[in-house]
């Protein structure tokens, strides 16, 4: 099978790159460099001992794109290229809605001139919005996102729902991911965020390594066994192995499902644990909540394991020692 991936030098194209090279298919990769970096190709030959076809291109170029549909018979569409950061989306919204919104415009219309109707979306739970319930089940629906880049993930979500209405010959497979986090066990590829991160696992990184001075756990007071909010976090294995098992049950229509580890894992325990695992310290304050976190947020995964017979396999403690490793070989 010849698959386009957009994004595929990022942090989780990278690592279903690696997935999908195992089982054989024919892998395209599109990606700008903004929020990626070249050496991740070699790094990508060297894990899977493949060469890959590589276009630098962005998607925003129609006529750029258009080539690659030329010269590849391509039949089906991985798309993670956008921009992702939940804090410059605040400062920058205009930004985000042109990049993200128009990207997957352009793509999709490109792919519909050349009859290539198998996409598969990556989307965020962040599409839930601030629901009450820590649990997020597929047939909740959208809520109200928080932020510009939740909010963009959220409009293409519908922007796909009115596409497969009008042409029921796509089909549309929507991954809402959870936390990802971790690295390769190789220590080549992992996350590398530009600037100060967002997340927490890049952050608890930086501090162990002494590039940054404190994490700040932003409440102590919720209603959790430690005070600190609760996620869902998934290796980024396990998440890019969900894209692969999405590809080979991909059925007709436009269908969702939850990449996560339906387990909720505290601050202050995804703290310890890392500096359990690694025998490393992690220096960290308690400051006021942010307005709009919620208490606790985690995946209801039982679909994907149904109908795609995907569950996570790796634990914290691998979480916590690729991510070190990667932090350390970097």
């Amino acid at each position: 099978m010849k698959i386009l991936v957009t994004g595929g030098l990022g942090f989780i194209g990278s690592h279903t790159v690696v997935e999908l090279a195992k089982e054989n298919n024919e892998i395209i990769i599109l990606d700008n460099l903004y929020n990626s970096k070249i050496e991740v190709l070699d790094k990508l030959e060297k894990i899977t001992g493949k060469k890959f076809k590589f276009y630098k291109y962005d998607l925003l170029n129609k006529e750029d794109v258009e080539k690659v549909f030329e010269e590849n018979e391509i039949d089906s569409v991985i798309h993670f290229a956008g921009y992702k950061a939940v804090g410059e989306s605040v400062e920058k919204p205009l930004m985000y809605y042109s990049n993200n919104l128009m990207s997957t415009l352009n793509l999709l219309n490109i792919m519909k001139k050349y009859n290539v109707k198998k996409f598969i979306f990556s989307s965020s739970a962040t599409v839930y919005g601030n629901k009450e319930t820590g649990i997020c089940i597929e047939t909740m629906g959208r809520g109200e996102t928080s932020n510009p880049y939740g909010t963009t993930k959220s409009m293409i979500e519908k922007i796909l729902e009115d596409l497969y209405a009008s042409d029921n010959t796509w089909n549309i497979t929507i991954l809402r991911y959870f936390n990802p986090v971790g690295a390769h066990e190789s220590g080549l590829i992992g996350e590398e965020p530009n600037g100060i991160p967002n997340n927490l696992m890049p952050y608890i990184m930086k501090v162990a390594s002494g590039k940054l001075e404190v994490l700040s756990i932003f409440g102590d007071d919720y209603p959790t066994p430690d005070g600190t909010g609760i996620r869902d976090y998934i290796h980024v294995v396990d998440l890019a192995k969900g894209h692969v098992k999405a590809l080979e049950n991909m059925k007709q229509g436009l269908n969702y499902y939850n990449l996560g580890s339906g387990k909720g894992i505290s601050v202050l325990e995804m703290v310890k644990t890392f500096e359990k695992v690694n025998n490393v310290k992690v220096n960290y304050k308690i400051v006021e909540r942010r307005a709009g976190d919620l208490a606790e947020c985690y995946a209801d995964p039982s679909k994907a394991l149904r109908e795609l017979n995907w569950k996570t396999e790796k634990s914290l403690e691998d979480i916590c020692r690729d991510a070190w490793n990667f932090e350390k070989n970097n």
